[in-house]
């Protein structure tokens, strides 16, 4: 619902997870493989065991992982052995199992899709940001030929107090959660509401 051109990287859209990489042997980064021998093998900056944690949680090998099109054999995406391991999690989460449930992260991502195409607002409204010293809720507002659209993002795994949707006013043109609480947000909660 933001400004500028979205983009979704490949798998993104299914719910696709990190790989847990067990050594560093199995990386194909180059950068990766280059900051684990200087930081934790060279220079013992870094113990290993972190060093790995630290390139499970932000190394690109993370993006470069096979698309996860089935619970097949090789995901589906190969029948050979593909050049970087697969994510385990590939039974379960696969493009497959995705179209088949009207609940999933890509029936999500096709309605964001198709909600930008539709409302003229997402695309050109002003954007006005709201609740700026929260440390938990990311807000504004985006408006645009006197209709706004309001958007509230929960960063948290905790319920917090908000009170921008209290008044029941509006379109809500997409939520993550099925029912809403008054006067707050639930863990991880995200709506858009057009008014």
């Amino acid at each position: 619902m933001m400004k500028g051109t979205p983009y979704i990287y490949q798998g993104e859209e299914l719910g696709m997870t990190n790989t847990p990489w067990n050594s560093i042997d199995e990386c194909r980064d180059i950068q990766a493989i280059r900051a684990y021998r200087q930081y934790a093998v060279d220079n013992h900056i870094v113990p290993e065991d972190l060093m790995m944690r630290c390139i499970a949680e932000m190394g690109r090998d993370n993006a470069r992982t096979p698309m996860q099109w089935d619970a097949g054999e090789g995901a589906g995406f190969t029948t050979g052995t593909p050049w970087i391991k697969l994510n385990p999690n590939y039974k379960e989460i696969n493009a497959e199992a995705a179209l088949a449930d009207p609940d999933s992260v890509f029936w999500y991502y096709h309605k964001l899709i198709r909600l930008r195409h539709e409302n003229p607002i997402i695309v050109y409204g002003r954007f006005i940001p709201l609740l700026e010293d929260s440390e938990s809720i990311y807000a504004f507002r985006r408006e645009l030929d006197g209709r706004t659209l309001t958007v509230a993002c929960n960063w948290t795994e905790e319920p917090v107090p908000c009170t921008l949707f209290d008044d029941g006013a509006g379109e809500e043109l997409i939520s993550n959660y099925a029912e809403h609480k008054d006067g707050m947000l639930q863990p991880y909660e995200a709506r858009a509401v057009l008014r």
